[in-house]
């Protein structure tokens, strides 16, 4: 039986348009694949390929040479040099993981390291890298490097290069100022501090080196090389771009002054200041113990890095001249004299009998050996360093007002406050409060409270007081140069490797404070004549020395011995430089300090060893 063919089921309209719509909808489908491949293969196949090929070439990084530091004279602070380093190819090294702990192990005998360590730097060097050639050791002796290079079958992939490293050929003598440069560690890149740095690379990591670190890292080549997709290198150097090195830096350091100074501390305990009052600029700065720089440029144990921050060898990183908290002793009598002066508590010409003591309350404050002084006035009280003097004016400077007054005026000439030195982790020190004290006891971190003693002992720089020579030396400039609380800066300007002027550093600005003009010439007369004067604290020390002084010497008590303290403004009567001095246990100030500070002003004033005056009062 067959069906007639007019029986047939016939199309509706309905299923017509479905299929219509199902037949379109696949139509476009096709044409879209059509259109979208070729489009990948026509038009757009020449830039995929070169993608494609792109992403077989890989860079390998060529370090650039840091830039030179010199001083003010353009004398070679710190450098680089070449050096020869240890490589490992991983083109030619053996696939083989036996075959390479053969190498590693051949390798360690001779550069005298562990063969597991070799494998482990190798390793994660070649993991993060895989086509570039990982360091084994870096300034290795050129007698080692001829033994790889004669024996070369039993060192495959093993590859000598030269490296630049990071030299300070002034040793210990200016540790502290510049610091150190190392690679950069993992914390550093997490920290986003060099955000255009990558792993490998060498950054500043203390001192100058860390503050202009933008400037002194200079910028690094490459090397283009082709891999495969496993990151193997296949075929030959393609081409490069050479390394280009970091800008010199110029300081106003004078390597002079900054020798005379580390000198000057003979190893004892300390730090010194030397700085120009109208500018800030700082011809010297030095801490005692110091380091070696060239101990970063190599590799170091733990052990041997902490023994840097020990206090058994005196804490050689601890940089004394910026860090330090120290009681200030009678160098701090010039700023209680300035805020006494200032805050209508005396005169200049006001007498006072000094008797050798002073009861206040139920204690008995005693001057220094024991002396008495008999009257004197502002001028005679800083030649001789009365004590009584000062006890007095600390005593109505804690009743009077809301008995911050010193404490004012330190803040003021720069005590208890950031410097703005252009060198990282200075601290602020601490000027004490009633406040402060108060809040300690309450804490249980000391056993009393305020009293009118605290202020008392303040007022001679004794107390709870911590301060640094860098902070002394700006408030003495500050009452030789007027009123301007100068900002201490090294740097001075950039340049190329020509000493071509890039960049000028400008000075930062300096803050005024006011001070009477008579107020000022009384402090100046009284620390000129406790210089050249009979019975002055430092006469004795500076009285054959042929450029006039004005200084002030302090003795601080504390737990570790009497902190020695000297602070010099010179010339005399047209100060241009101040220098501050201090030496932990070194006793009385004219006995240790003072001299030390005679030491430093020596090239400073441009004095021979004959105690004659050479030409002009200080380096141009």
């Amino acid at each position: 039986m067959y069906l007639d063919p007019g029986d047939r089921p016939s199309l509706t309209p309905q299923l017509a348009m479905r299929v219509a719509i199902l037949g379109g909808i696949a139509l476009l489908a096709f044409a879209f694949v059509f259109f979208r491949l070729w489009y990948l293969q026509v038009l757009s196949g020449d830039t995929y390929r070169a993608e494609a090929n792109d992403n077989r070439i890989r860079q390998i990084k060529v370090q650039a040479p840091r830039g030179e530091i010199v001083d003010r004279d353009g004398q070679v602070l710190v450098e680089n040099r070449v050096a020869l380093a240890v490589k490992v190819s991983p083109k030619l090294l053996p696939d083989g993981e036996a075959e390479r702990r053969v190498v590693y192990r051949r390798l360690a005998e001779v550069l005298d390291m562990r063969p597991r360590g070799i494998e482990r730097r190798v390793e994660k060097q070649l993991r993060e890298l895989p086509y570039a050639m990982a360091t084994v050791k870096q300034d290795v002796d050129q007698n080692i490097v001829a033994y790889l290079l004669e024996h070369r079958s039993d060192f495959p992939g093993v590859e000598p290069e030269r490296v630049f490293v990071r030299q300070y050929p002034q040793g210990e003598t200016g540790a502290h100022l510049f610091g150190y440069s190392r690679e950069i560690s993992q914390e550093e890149l997490d920290g986003g501090r060099f955000p255009d740095v990558a792993m490998g690379d060498i950054v500043g990591k203390q001192g100058i080196e860390a503050q202009y670190d933008r400037f002194l890292r200079g910028r690094n080549g490459a090397t283009r090389v082709q891999v495969d997709a496993l990151g193997h290198v296949r075929g030959q150097q393609l081409d490069a771009r050479a390394p280009e090195q970091g800008r010199q830096l110029r300081l106003a350091i004078d390597l002079g002054v900054q020798e005379a100074g580390q000198a000057s501390l003979a190893g004892r305990p300390g730090g010194f200041v030397a700085m120009d009052i109208e500018d800030g600029e700082v011809l010297g700065l030095g801490s005692s113990p110091s380091f070696d720089p060239n101990f970063f440029s190599r590799p170091f144990t733990t052990a041997e890095y902490k023994a840097l921050e020990s206090e058994e060898a005196g804490k050689p990183l601890f940089n004394r001249a910026i860090q330090g908290g120290y009681p200030a002793g009678s160098t701090f009598k010039l700023v209680t004299a300035t805020a006494a002066l200032e805050g209508g508590l005396i005169g200049p010409g006001d007498v006072i009998n000094d008797g050798g003591s002073i009861r206040i309350g139920d204690i008995d404050f005693i001057n220094a050996g024991k002396a008495v002084n008999g009257p004197v006035d502002l001028r005679r009280a800083l030649s001789v360093s009365s004590d009584v003097y000062f006890y007095l004016l600390g005593q109505e400077a804690d009743s009077s007002g809301d008995g911050l007054l010193i404490q004012r005026w330190s803040h003021k000439l720069g005590i208890g406050r950031e410097t703005g030195i252009d060198l990282p982790n200075e601290q602020i020190g601490r000027v004490p409060t009633p406040e402060w004290r108060n809040d300690w006891y309450k804490r249980g971190l000391t056993n009393r409270p305020w009293t009118v003693g605290d202020n008392v002992n303040f007022s001679i720089g004794q107390g709870d007081l911590l301060t640094n020579p860098l902070q002394m030396a700006i408030a003495y400039a500050a009452i030789a140069n007027g009123g301007k609380v100068v900002k201490p800066h090294l740097g001075l300007r950039i340049e190329d490797s020509t000493g071509r002027v890039l960049q000028e550093l400008a000075s930062p600005p300096a803050r005024r404070v006011e001070v009477a003009s008579e107020y000022r010439q009384a402090i100046l007369d009284g620390l000129h004549s406790a210089a050249n004067d009979p019975g002055g604290t430092s006469t004795p020390v500076f009285e054959t020395f042929p450029v006039e002084i004005a200084g002030k010497t302090g003795t601080a008590e504390t737990p570790q011995g009497d902190q020695s303290w000297y602070v010099a403004l010179a010339p005399y009567p047209n100060p241009r430089y101040v220098v501050a001095v201090t030496i932990e246990g070194g006793g009385f100030g004219a006995e240790a300090a003072a001299p030390a500070v005679r030491q430093i002003l020596t090239p400073l004033l441009d004095v021979n060893d004959n105690g004659e005056v050479l030409a002009g009062t200080a380096p141009d």
